[in-house]
């Protein structure tokens, strides 16, 4: 099923292939299957490692290699570090038409910072190597929040910003990231993920080398109308 097939069907469970097996996607995961939706686990070199994400999120949850999870999901969600992209996607094969949500900051594997600058994104250049799929990136509070029994923050939901070029795309991902207790707001075409991505090294840095911890994250404020 492809993404326009679920534009106006806000209740729909949805078929979910995630690529990945880290926290960020076992914590999302976790709503997920909460709420009904149908995961599928993959891409791991370490079988035992993708079995067991699987199972620790929902015991009926599928796992198997990303061109399964492919061919399985009506959603591809991509949750590995931004140097194992390439390769994640080649296993994932053709994603034409695909719904692909990308939570992927393309940081340095030391935290020193981005591989890429403001001049492009690490969601545009994910787009570009998975030509006719609907890229939208959704970059998720960190996942000492999400495994959290408190998602809030100071008594507040985290903010999460949405980049994208198809509307309806967002909306879907919108919808799966509120499911997650996020709060969520639309930051324009893909290419604002040039703005947010550094923002979310920023954070990065204040959680990790400033020492205040992985329960950070950005709040949204706006003027009530």
């Amino acid at each position: 099923m492809h993404a326009d097939h679920l534009k106006n069907r806000r209740n729909i469970i949805m078929k979910i292939g995630i690529i990945g097996a880290g926290n960020i996607a076992t914590g999302l995961g976790k709503f997920w299957a909460k709420h009904g939706h149908e995961l599928f686990f993959s891409y791991s070199r370490d079988a035992e490692k993708l079995k067991k994400a699987a199972n620790s999120v929902d015991p009926s949850a599928r796992f198997g290699t990303p061109a399964e999870a492919t061919a399985f999901a009506d959603v591809i969600v991509l949750a590995v570090p931004y140097n194992a992209v390439p390769d994640a996607l080649s296993a994932a094969g053709v994603l034409n038409g695909k719904l692909l949500f990308s939570c992927v900051n393309p940081l340095k594997p030391d935290y020193s910072g981005l591989f890429v600058g403001t001049n492009t994104s690490g969601a545009e250049e994910i787009a570009k190597l998975a030509p006719g799929a609907k890229v939208v990136e959704g970059l998720p509070a960190f996942a000492e929040v999400l495994h959290s029994d408190v998602r809030q923050i100071a008594g507040q939901q985290v903010t999460v910003f949405v980049s994208g070029d198809d509307s309806e795309a967002k909306q879907i991902v919108t919808r799966l990231l509120v499911e997650c207790e996020l709060e969520v707001i639309d930051a324009g075409p893909l290419w604002t993920a040039r703005y947010v991505e550094p923002s979310m090294m920023l954070l990065v840095n204040l959680a990790y080398s400033q020492g205040f911890g992985g329960r950070v994250g950005f709040k949204f404020l706006k003027e009530k109308t």
